[in-house]
């Protein structure tokens, strides 16, 4: 198939946006760290993901974070993060993630926007656009080139959301969306299935949904390691 050819065909390939949240990591064992009293691992949740708790214990908040790095680092990609990525032999697929690790990555997905960051990479306190990997602890003392504490590279309450702008851009271009493992109750991200063009089939894939009030919805009240593969044969059948 020459460019041209390779062009024409790229451009006619349906767009699915995948939505996903903590509920497609949490079948590869990754813990939401979220407890039914609202508490992350214990501690207040502006204790340890706010500007704020980070300026007041930095070595908490680090801690906190090392400890998620070492957890994501024992796991790998279920089949919900493969059967996605094997949606590009046939169609376009852009993943838009409330995720921090790197689950749809090491899947084989290769269009993954992080709206929250990244676990695996860490960036100065001086320069939010100085980010690096970083697969180890990130320690007290740990400094950028220029002398400043580093980071997790992670969106924490109250920051902006830099990643919004192209998120709702890709939204904006939908043939297809499909929701996965999210309450879509957490804003900036649960307003982005607002920007599908109207009438996009959509599919939410939940074991507990709740959500309502869209044309075309198609809910699959399932965990994502099988909810994803209906979702899949549905869409092949459009």
């Amino acid at each position: 198939m020459n460019f041209v050819h390779n062009f024409i065909f790229l451009r006619s390939m349906k767009h699915i946006v995948v939505l996903t949240g903590a509920g497609i990591s949490a079948e590869s064992g990754i813990k939401t760290f979220r407890d039914a009293d609202g508490l992350w691992e214990g501690h207040d949740v502006m204790e340890v993901a706010s500007p704020q708790g980070f300026r007041v214990n930095p070595e908490l908040v680090l801690d906190f974070y090392n400890q998620r790095r070492k957890q994501l680092l024992s796991v790998t990609p279920n089949q919900a993060h493969i059967d996605l990525a094997d949606l590009e032999t046939d169609f376009k697929v852009t993943i838009i993630t409330q995720n921090v690790d790197d689950l749809h990555k090491r899947a084989g997905s290769s269009n993954v926007i992080h709206l929250h960051g990244e676990l695996l990479k860490a960036r100065s306190t001086f320069d939010d656009g100085s980010i690096i990997d970083w697969k180890t602890d990130i320690n007290f003392g740990d400094m950028c080139q220029n002398g400043y504490q580093m980071r997790p590279h992670i969106v924490w309450f109250g920051e902006a959301v830099p990643m919004i702008e192209k998120a709702v851009e890709v939204c904006e271009k939908a043939n297809v969306l499909m929701i996965i493992g999210t309450s879509m109750q957490v804003y900036p991200a649960a307003s982005l299935m607002h920007y599908v063009p109207e009438n996009t089939p959509t599919y939410f894939i939940d074991p507990k949904p709740a959500i309502e009030g869209k044309n075309k919805l198609i809910v699959i009240s399932k965990p994502a390691t099988t909810g994803v593969k209906e979702a899949i044969e549905l869409i092949k059948n459009l």
